[in-house]
């Protein structure tokens, strides 16, 4: 096999892995609210709390993989089968604890499976085929897009949110099966001698705080969007076009990055990023109504998926730590700020009855984090760099 072939497989085996994982296993929960509201199942406090016990799950298979030595090719494959089966188990059940654990087992196999992928993907193309190995970040805007379209499709023949549940749980195993040959039978994520005991750097400790604000702020409009979509226009077969184009705004963010990032440094888009992302959120509330919520769902997509692609990318400028380690700890500040923010729409709904609240509070977050993007000292990330 050539190495560019085997270079396009360890690509499209990533891409394929973070569709099934993310874009289906984790985000198709956000089509699945309004369904679930509906069908008596959420109310949209509850949906918060549903949202929550995902992260939950997420923030612990993070700091799980972050201390990992071993067995990462095990992990990979146990958080992918685990995902998708909580999936499909969740359209056999309407109570609450129960949609709470399946979403909690799916945010630990979600985490394991997005982390150590995307380290193996990271290791086998970022030296010599950096805009492969940046293309794998397009796998949850895809899987969110194809999420979309399924969402769309299946509201035009009225499923219900159980058979719903099945569905996407089918096709994400059916993406599975794709690529299970191409999946690593053996990967190490960390170097010899290296692991938790690796110092990290001051500069990183900000990143990671920094990208833990990124988390927080995109959360609320991902998890709820379906839901404001519903609320906003009467149609709801409309009402679903907003999900697969948040999944299309999010690939596009990945693509811009990829085509511009020779014309600017990654501190600076990262920061232009988060801003950007910020303006977006907080035009949900500055802009009642389908103008408002579209250009929320434009440049909320945008930044998605990019701002993970270039806080990889500048954690790597910075830092001379594993990939595992990086990717693990990045991820766990990213999961705790995801985790926050649907404890703050619960509290948003009890005492105010409005999501508006706590998305001011998103956008003020994003805002916050792009500025002190820049407060990073450029002098010693350029020494970094050049010590590694």
């Amino acid at each position: 096999m050539s190495p560019l072939k085997k270079s396009i497989i360890t690509m499209l085996t990533g891409l394929l892995t973070l569709v099934a994982v993310m874009g289906i296993g984790r985000f198709s929960l956000t089509p699945q609210i309004p369904l679930m509201m509906h069908d008596g199942y959420l109310s949209l406090s509850t949906a918060g709390i549903l949202a929550a016990m995902n992260y939950v799950g997420y923030l612990l298979g993070a700091v799980h993989v972050s201390r990992l030595q071993k067995n990462h090719a095990l992990y990979l494959k146990a958080g992918i089968a685990a995902t998708i089966l909580v999936t499909l188990l969740s359209g056999m059940t309407s109570q609450f604890a129960l949609q709470c654990l399946y979403r909690f087992i799916s945010g630990v196999g979600g985490a394991w499976a997005l982390i150590i992928v995307t380290s193996w993907t990271q290791h086998n193309l970022a030296a010599h085929s950096p805009r492969l190995s940046a293309a794998v970040f397009t796998g949850p805007g895809v899987g969110i897009a194809l999420t979309g379209v399924l969402a769309w499709v299946m509201s035009a023949h009225h499923l219900d949110s159980a058979h719903s549940w099945t569905v996407y749980g089918a096709v994400a195993l059916v993406v599975s099966l794709a690529i299970c040959r191409y999946l690593p039978a053996e990967f190490t994520a960390v170097r010899p001698g290296a692991g938790k005991n690796e110092p990290i750097g001051g500069q990183l400790k900000k990143l990671v705080l920094i990208y833990t604000l990124a988390g927080f702020g995109y959360i609320l409009p991902a998890t709820f969007l379906s839901q404001m979509a519903h609320a906003v226009l009467p149609n709801p077969n409309l009402a679903a076009f907003f999900w697969p184009l948040f999944g299309l705004s999010a690939v596009a963010g990945v693509l811009l990055v990829i085509l511009f990032s020779g014309r600017f440094n990654t501190q600076a888009s990262l920061a232009f990023a988060m801003i950007l992302q910020g303006s977006g959120v907080a035009a949900a509330v500055a802009f009642p109504g389908a103008w408002g919520l579209l250009f929320s769902t434009l440049l909320t997509g945008l930044g998605f998926l990019s701002i993970m692609q270039l806080t990889m990318k500048f954690a790597r400028e910075i830092s001379s730590i594993s990939v595992s380690r990086t990717v693990g700890l990045l991820t766990s500040g990213y999961a705790t700020g995801q985790l926050i923010g649907p404890l703050i729409s619960s509290a948003s709904v009890w005492f105010f009855g409005s999501l508006q609240p706590a998305i001011i509070i998103a956008a003020m977050g994003l805002v916050a984090g792009g500025s002190a993007v820049m407060t990073l000292n450029r002098q010693k990330v350029r020494a970094a760099a050049q010590g590694r």
